[in-house]
């Protein structure tokens, strides 16, 4: 089975994150960002160009761009 990325959550949906990939500073950014393992994120939004996307986890919102967001592995 394929690996579920953060990018293709619907809107509304809510999944868990499992894993956060990258490397040095980009992987260090997104974990400083709150995007951790065991984290619950839901998308609320997306730009009518499709980039970026807003999600909201642990009680605040946040836009991601679609390249960082296809490095946080999720399930749910």
């Amino acid at each position: 089975m394929a690996e579920k990325t953060l990018d293709t959550l619907p809107i509304g949906e809510k999944a868990k994150i499992t894993q956060v990939k990258g490397e040095g500073a980009l992987r260090r950014h997104l974990l400083d960002m709150g995007l951790t393992p065991h984290i619950e994120v839901m998308v609320r939004k997306v730009a009518p160009m499709g980039d970026p996307i807003e999600i909201q986890l642990r009680g605040y919102e946040l836009t991601l761009r679609l390249d960082d967001a296809k490095n946080i592995i999720v399930e749910g």
